[in-house]
């Protein structure tokens, strides 16, 4: 916290800037700051008034404070009445007050004067999604991605969303999107592998065993990734593959197995964790899924909620 008594209008206008220039929000401490020193001594800081508003604006919309974002809204469009950025801080006022309607009509204008503005096409997509419109959101993210095919925060979050509808060949598609630009993050190979265990199947086995493997290979202490595989491999071998084949599987569910446990024992802060460890290695190695008519609980996710 800052000791507002040493603090002067400067410093906080630094404080800001850092802000800004490394695209933390901080809404909490902003707001205080403005409250307490720089709001009186503005008129100092010249031009940088004009994102220093912006900045402010949005840290009280996140914090609930309607009043102060309306008044540096209103000075805002004094100085530029046309402004589309303006335009998008009123459309977030209007969100904040659960007028969603008249948000969503706001910056559909935006978008249409200014297609290759990013933070309108966001935040609509953010609404439809508040208001349980996934259906909608899915078609307009879908939309933005034609355009800004690089964002790869936007290929999770659609990732995510055909998750929950249960469209897993187009989770897969997304992730494997996001992989193209970052082919060494075992995250993704170890997503894309639960999505592919999740499907089932031969085939999806087949591959969800590939970017397990892959998962451990870039990173050996994944636990997660190591379950995974030993999963997998069970599954694969008691299904109908050849008889070389279905022994290499083995081999390779019981070395992910082992190295499992041995990661558990030597990082878990558990009391005896030995005795636990045991039973889970006994728990997994009775597992036969095949021939049980439970589903398995490593999933990707679970199928959420009814559609639109």
């Amino acid at each position: 916290m800052f000791n507002f008594e040493e603090l002067s209008w400067s410093d906080v206008r630094d404080i800001f800037r850092n802000y800004r220039e490394n695209n933390e929000r901080k809404s909490d401490e902003v707001v205080q700051l403005w409250e307490a020193i720089l709001e009186d001594k503005i008129s100092k800081v010249g031009v940088e008034k004009f994102p220093i508003y912006e900045q402010v604006a949005i840290a009280a919309l996140d914090v609930g404070n309607i009043g102060m974002a309306e008044k540096c809204i209103d000075r805002l469009t004094k100085e530029f009445p046309g402004s589309k950025r303006v335009k998008l801080l009123k459309s977030m006022r209007l969100e904040a007050l659960e007028m969603y309607d008249d948000a969503l009509e706001l910056l559909d204008w935006i978008i249409e004067n200014d297609v290759t503005n990013a933070g309108p096409r966001k935040r609509k997509i953010a609404i439809l999604r508040a208001r349980g419109k996934r259906t909608k959101a899915i078609q307009e993210l879908t939309e933005y991605l034609k355009v800004y095919m690089s964002d790869e925060e936007a290929w999770h979050l659609l990732c995510s969303m055909y998750l929950a509808e249960g469209e897993y060949g187009k989770a897969v598609f997304c992730m494997e999107e996001v992989l193209l630009h970052n082919p060494h993050s075992h995250l993704i190979h170890q997503r894309i592998a639960e999505i592919r265990y999740t499907m089932g199947g031969l085939e999806n086995l087949e591959i969800a065993k590939t970017y397990y493997s892959q998962t451990v290979k870039l990173n050996p202490k994944n636990l997660r990734g190591l379950f995974g595989l030993y999963l997998t491999c069970n599954q694969l071998a008691n299904s109908k593959i050849a008889a070389n084949k279905k022994k290499e599987t083995q081999k390779t569910a019981q070395w992910a197995l082992y190295e499992a446990t041995e990661l558990t024992k030597q990082h878990s802060k558990i009391p005896e964790v030995e005795k636990y460890v045991t039973s889970l290695e006994n728990a997994f190695g009775n597992i036969d899924l095949n021939k049980s008519n439970k589903q398995s609980t490593f999933s990707a996710t679970s199928r959420g909620g009814d559609r639109e």
